[in-house]
């Protein structure tokens, strides 16, 4: 079947075009990979008056205005009349904000890759099958291309929810350790939208989901939005209950005047007894889990050793003496 498909013509110009646009794409991430560390690297070795330079600089409100090469496909496609817009667009921006794509033109491209997908996997399934020597049947090749076009409508979709899973999971783990942070930074002297920047940039590196979360909500009270609102928006960003009860925590002790470092020391170390209690029952999930495999693997192999000898013996004399 390899040797046939790599004698037709087309059939190897279409692996050959998969096989560029596999390598091509790898090398675009492989060298995205390698500038972001470097730039990391020069961020880490300023000095002076470099280093408090702010290190939001992808959610900055002062970054640069210039669309990127997918805002501008956009931009193009619709200006033909194709309208990209999703009817729910609101959902779909949350949906899209919690899985950690928040530009602009993310609703767009997400509907344009759903239609992309939707239309290429049954093309590319019907091109192949022309060049095939048995092409299957009318109603094989229907089915196949309902198929996949279900697939390319629904993975997308799959793929934002796992990713937003993920964040949201990440946030969870990190939080804890932001809030002490916080409390260092309050019980020191400053202010707390001054702890809140200071934490962002300190945890750049080792969490950037709350730095970038932080970050936001520092930019948003530098541009004049009220504290209370600040928080509200954080917390609809972040999507996790332990968010959200730190921002209702800040605001109220905002309200009604109490210690907010006191506030932070309880609301920290409940933080960190909940995180523990988590790692606790996943440790008090392994056995259950390790007993699926040890019974579906090991157990038949333990039962095979211990009857292989009666099984041998039997064969040897019980059933001699029986046919005689």
């Amino acid at each position: 079947m390899m040797q046939y498909l790599l004698s037709e013509s087309a059939v190897r110009i279409a692996w050959l075009t998969l096989t560029f646009l596999f390598v091509t794409t790898a090398a675009i991430m492989f060298s995205h990979s390698i500038e972001r560390r470097m730039k990391l690297r020069e961020r880490m070795g300023m000095t002076g008056s470099q280093a408090n330079l702010p290190v939001f600089e992808e959610t900055s409100l002062r970054a640069s205005a210039a669309k990127s090469a997918w805002a501008r496909m956009i931009a193009a496609i619709e200006h033909h009349g194709i309208s990209l817009a999703d009817s729910k667009g609101q959902i779909l921006r949350k949906k899209l904000a919690a899985a950690g794509y928040t530009a602009p033109e993310a609703p767009q491209l997400f509907t344009f890759i759903r239609l992309l997908l939707t239309f290429l996997l049954p093309a590319t399934f019907v091109i192949v099958n022309m060049f095939v020597p048995e092409p299957v049947s009318l109603f094989k090749l229907y089915l196949f291309g309902s198929i996949l076009a279900l697939l390319g409508l629904y993975v997308p979709n799959i793929w934002v929810t796992k990713r937003a899973e993920r964040r949201r999971q990440q946030l969870v783990n990190a939080f804890p350790d932001a809030l002490d942070l916080m409390l260092v930074c309050v019980e020191a002297g400053l202010g707390l939208e001054a702890a809140f920047d200071r934490v962002g940039q300190e945890m750049s590196l080792s969490h950037p989901v709350i730095s970038e979360l932080l970050g936001n909500l520092v930019l948003e009270l530098r541009a004049g939005r009220s504290r209370e609102e600040a928080m509200h928006r954080m917390a609809d960003d972040a999507g996790i209950d332990e968010v959200r009860s730190f921002a209702t925590l800040i605001i109220q002790s905002d309200k009604l005047g109490s210690s907010i470092g006191q506030t932070l020391r309880i609301y920290a170390t409940e933080m960190r007894l909940k995180r523990r209690m988590r790692a606790e029952e996943k440790a008090h999930r392994l056995p259950v889990l390790l007993s699926i495999p040890l019974v579906a693997c090991m157990l038949p192999v333990m039962i095979g050793v211990l009857m292989m000898p009666a099984g041998i013996r039997v064969a040897r004399q019980v059933l001699p003496a029986m046919a005689h």
